[in-house]
């Protein structure tokens, strides 16, 4: 079974255009696990556009379990572990106490890497695992020490892929970009085959497998990868949550990842 964590960036983001408290993070993130989803992704950036340093302490604090009648519902929080401490934007918001220590407060289940800058819209790129790996390894080993699954964000590369698992990583998160724009054109295959080569090479070093990235109900559907453990998906959910409704919008995405 692959299972489906959502992400909850975009509703913040929401929250945060005006001065306000809502939309909360922790409702809606109820509202999926209800809804069945298996867990929620957050990736708090050093400015805080979106989700909140705050936001991830409080969802930290959730019983996830109580929420679901499961003792399998995951938080997942993404970032740079690079970032450092900065200052809140404005009054009234917590500082980002940089990364590291955000998750050494919260211990998240899972821990997805990700070599993001500050100013970057989104994330854009994998790791280069020959350039960063001496300082992944004991940013990795400290993560676990914590008690966190780790996934390192990567292009599927399987040159690359095949280097985490040296690093004491347990898992990748396939940046799935460049598949979801080939399914837009129609003409996806040769893509696709990139990936799954990327997945293969992943499986073969022991590697759990997520994915991310622009994936929504058209091509997830397209997505034929072997070992596929977890996808994480925020942007297009929320929209097609806003047309069908949380519950809908969570049915919809089960049945395309687990088609009976």
């Amino acid at each position: 079974m692959t299972k489906l964590s959502i992400n909850l960036n975009k509703i913040a983001l929401i929250r945060n255009s005006r001065d306000t408290r809502h939309p909360d993070p922790c409702e809606f993130a109820s509202a999926v696990i209800e809804a069945g989803a298996h867990g929620v992704t957050v990736h708090p950036r050093p400015d805080q556009r979106h989700i909140r340093a705050e936001d991830c302490v409080q969802l930290g604090q959730l019983n996830f379990a109580a929420l679901s009648g499961s003792g399998d519902i995951e938080l997942n929080i993404e970032g740079n572990p690079f970032a450092d401490a900065q200052a809140a934007p404005r009054a009234g918001i917590s500082d980002y106490p940089g990364f590291m220590a955000l998750i050494e407060s919260v211990r998240p289940a899972q821990v997805t890497l990700v070599p993001d800058a500050n100013d970057q819209l989104t994330s854009d790129h994998g790791f280069d695992v020959r350039k960063d790996g001496d300082r992944l390894a004991p940013v990795i080993a400290q993560l676990k020490s914590w008690g966190c699954r780790v996934s390192l964000f990567m292009d599927p590369s399987p040159a690359q892929i095949e280097l985490v698992a040296a690093l004491g990583a347990d898992r990748i998160e396939l940046y799935t970009e460049t598949y979801a724009r080939a399914h837009e054109t129609g003409d996806h295959n040769a893509v696709l085959r990139q990936f799954q080569e990327a997945a293969a090479a992943a499986s073969a070093a022991g590697l759990g497998i997520n994915a991310g990235h622009d994936l929504n109900l058209d091509n997830l559907a397209d997505l034929q990868l072997a070992d596929l453990l977890e996808v994480s998906i925020g942007h297009a959910f929320t929209i097609d949550a806003l047309r069908c409704g949380i519950p809908e919008a969570i049915k919809r995405y089960l049945a395309v990842l687990n088609p009976s």
